[in-house]
């Protein structure tokens, strides 16, 4: 049949449908596998002194692409070694201290089998993940993780479906159970992700946006409202500090501030900051992470927050900061 030509009445939705329930059965037969052998895996990983190198053939191989990115972004160091390549010249990237992960449905890679001697020869570790621990990668492993599923979502059992999945799921396993080994932090996860939004909200302090020096919106506690004002318009950032000749707080003013003196009927022109403003502010610590202290303004309905270590100012952060840095 030509592929521009349907099977007439052909249910797409069914067809899509079928395939998340044999998927699904797949795995469920997953946790079994979930064993004493991967307890052993795990246990080796975590007392590797060097990296797990992945490995594997055709679809295992970009699965095993996958496995060691999720690896190395959760604590565990890995890297993906394509085998092929690997006859070539690239084995020499894997050092002694190494463990190999290698990866294949039927457990009889040809291109992977040729490397084993080379790696028992190396004394490398060698964890084999097949759908059969009889098989010759399944009896040359020093651990056998088994992914066995009893069908392929392709109708023809030719196109790696359920079992790719499997390998997939056993992979994330392995990252996860030894992510909460090691006690790994969402901290520890934003290090190996700098560039991203999740790094900068983990990363970021407040001490790295905060405004410092003379862009630091402040007046002396004997300044006159309109001075208040002045140095509010000029700095731009919607309050002003109060503080003494040591820069030490007194209060804080906002324009929200302002709209409530208004509403109070005072005289403007011969008020006195001091009289008007609110003692004390909210602060934050300069070393307080930046979506911690977004996190404060968005619970007290504030846009600007003081900086300070105790009662000395050092600066202030305003929620168009956070915007800027990509914190928000």
């Amino acid at each position: 049949m030509s592929s521009s030509q349907l099977v007439p009445g052909f249910d797409f939705q069914q067809a899509g449908q079928q395939v998340l329930r044999i998927e699904q059965a797949g795995l469920s037969q997953l946790e079994q596998y979930i064993n004493a052998d991967f307890v052993r895996a795990c246990q080796a990983i975590i007392a590797c002194s060097g990296k797990v190198v992945v490995m594997g053939m055709g679809k295992s191989g970009h699965i095993g692409c996958k496995i060691a990115a999720t690896l190395a972004s959760t604590g565990t160091p890995s890297f993906f070694v394509h085998p092929a390549e690997a006859s070539h010249g690239d084995l020499g990237m894997i050092a002694r201290q190494d463990i190999v992960l290698a990866i294949s449905n039927s457990g009889e890679s040809s291109e992977i089998m040729a490397l084993i001697p080379v790696l028992k020869r190396q004394q490398n570790l060698l964890i084999c993940m097949t759908n059969n621990p009889q098989s010759s990668m399944g009896k040359a492993a020093d651990i056998h993780l088994c992914i066995k599923v009893d069908q392929e979502a392709c109708p023809l059992g030719l196109a790696p479906t359920a079992s790719t999945t499997a390998t997939l799921v056993m992979g994330d396993a392995l990252a996860v159970a030894l992510l909460k080994a090691r006690g790994f932090t969402a901290e520890d996860f934003a290090l190996s992700h700098p560039g991203g939004a999740l790094g900068r909200r983990l990363l970021l302090h407040v001490s790295d946006i905060m405004h410092t020096g003379e862009a630091i919106p402040c007046v002396g506690s004997e300044a006159s409202l309109r001075d208040a004002l002045l140095e509010i318009s000029r700095k731009k950032l919607g309050m002003t500090a109060i503080c003494d000749a040591q820069m030490k707080i007194v209060g804080i003013f906002t324009d929200g501030d302002l709209r409530r003196v208004f509403d109070m009927g005072i005289d403007l022109n011969h008020a006195k900051i001091a009289d008007i403003m609110t003692l004390g502010g909210i602060r934050v610590r300069p070393n307080m992470l930046a979506v911690e202290a977004l996190n404060l303004m968005q619970q007290r309905h504030i846009t600007a927050v003081l900086v300070a270590e105790g009662e000395q100012l050092l600066g202030v952060v305003h929620m168009h900061d956070m915007l800027r840095a990509g914190v928000v």
